[in-house]
């Protein structure tokens, strides 16, 4: 999402450095989360997820052993621009190998493949084994971050190794569809006119299944986008799209998403994208209470439904460590979308929403394609949230491959 036009240049200048909070956008704070985020040692310290609240019982997790890092300044901004080791385009997605089926071996047998897949904990094909994401260091030396076994989790050792003690950050994040759609810091937009920065890696451990591994700690001034993707969905044409972000850090800044984006990080007018949200931002829209909520943002919009305040988008509850949440839109023509939610660590998904877009302004929709993490479509970034996994298909995807992959989720998240 981005800021109105009409709010938008009152918050360039603050966007300009990094360090637009809720209160800029008018939106207001809510979360135990650090919210002085901007500089380095609210992002150490991270979030009020602290060790367990936001790591399911991780190993000594929240704030990284080294860093005044910070919003990831540590090797992002006088380095050259990240690129993907030669060998990424070649491992492209194996489908399943033997194991039980990713979440994108899922999803290409109900028809729509992904189109993109990213992570920083693992896999998302059964037989994937190439990278999940790359660290780099303040001397620019870089290290790419694989999966201790195919279709597995990532090797958080070969991270903590190459880091040590220095400050360290996440230079790129690969996509494992075989797409080559890879996430790179920012660049500048209509909001934060200067590039972003990447985010510190060492700022969210966590245990699952066993296994230590990272997620990408978004903090305000920190972005990734590519706005350069290739088979992502444009127009009104049909799309499937999730992420599992930490549950109890967010706040009420525009905007924590994933998904589909302005290619021009502008605000190009309603309807130029579709991402998932999370967190309690009301500037355009609202669930039931207080929040936080998982909505859709399609620009100049975030929509809890098709109507604000939509009552039966309830707040996820905060006994959710980890939140899968879900947008849908349908195919071209259908004025049809959906957002679904569920807890990552147990249960099944629920449906906040089913229905008709909100307004004639998104039909048809005219969806860019474009791929962003952690801002709005204009590079609006004064939001905050820990992110973990994401994946996006050009298909409306079944209820039931949505409830198999939420099955997948909780098969990782859970344990």
């Amino acid at each position: 999402m981005q800021s109105k036009r009409s709010t938008r240049h009152s918050a360039i200048g603050l966007l300009t450095f990094g360090i637009l909070g809720a209160a800029a956008l008018g939106c207001t704070i809510n979360t135990g989360a650090s919210t002085g985020t901007g500089g380095s040692t609210a992002m150490g310290g991270s979030t009020g997820s602290g060790g367990t609240s936001d790591s399911g019982g991780s190993t000594g997790t929240g704030g990284s052993t080294a860093t005044g890092g910070s919003t990831g300044t540590g090797g992002g901004s006088a380095c050259p621009a990240a690129t993907p080791a030669a060998s990424a385009a070649a491992t492209g997605s194996a489908g399943a190998a033997g194991g039980a089926m990713g979440p994108c071996d899922l999803y290409a047998a109900d028809g729509g493949p992904c189109v993109a897949a990213h992570s920083t904990v693992r896999a998302l094909y059964a037989g994937y084994n190439g990278f999940l994401y790359q660290v780099r260091k303040a001397d620019c030396t870089t290290k790419d971050i694989g999966v201790l076994a195919p279709g597995g989790f990532a090797s958080s050792a070969d991270q903590d190794s190459f880091c040590g003690t220095d400050a360290c950050t996440i230079s790129l994040i690969y996509d494992q569809s075989g797409h080559g759609n890879h996430l790179t810091k920012a660049p500048a937009g209509g909001a934060k006119t200067t590039p972003d920065n990447e985010a510190n890696a060492k700022s969210v451990a966590i245990t699952i299944s066993g296994h230590k591994v990272y997620g990408v700690h978004i903090v305000p001034g920190v972005g990734y986008r590519d706005n350069a993707a290739t088979g992502t969905a444009t127009g009104d044409n049909a799309e499937t799209e999730y992420m599992i972000a930490g549950g109890s850090v967010y706040n009420g800044g525009c905007c924590f998403d994933y998904g589909n984006m302005e290619t021009t990080s502008r605000d190009d007018g309603e309807g130029t994208m579709e991402a998932v949200y999370f967190g309690t931002c009301t500037i355009w829209g609202k669930g039931s209470g207080s929040g936080p909520w998982v909505m859709g943002d399609l620009e100049n919009g975030l929509w809890a439904g098709n109507n604000s305040p939509y009552d039966q988008n309830m707040p996820v509850p905060s006994s959710w460590t980890y939140v899968t949440g879900m947008v849908k839109g349908d195919a071209a023509g259908k004025n049809h979308w959906t957002i679904k939610e569920g807890n990552a660590t147990s249960g099944t998904l629920i449906t906040p929403f089913d229905g008709q877009r909100p307004s004639t302004r998104y039909i048809p929709m005219r969806k860019e394609g474009a791929i962003g993490l952690g801002t709005g479509g204009d590079n609006s970034n004064g939001d905050q949230g820990n992110w973990f996994e994401g994946v996006m298909t050009a298909a409306y995807s079944s209820d039931s491959a949505d409830d198999a992959v939420q099955a997948n989720i909780v098969s990782a998240y859970g344990q």
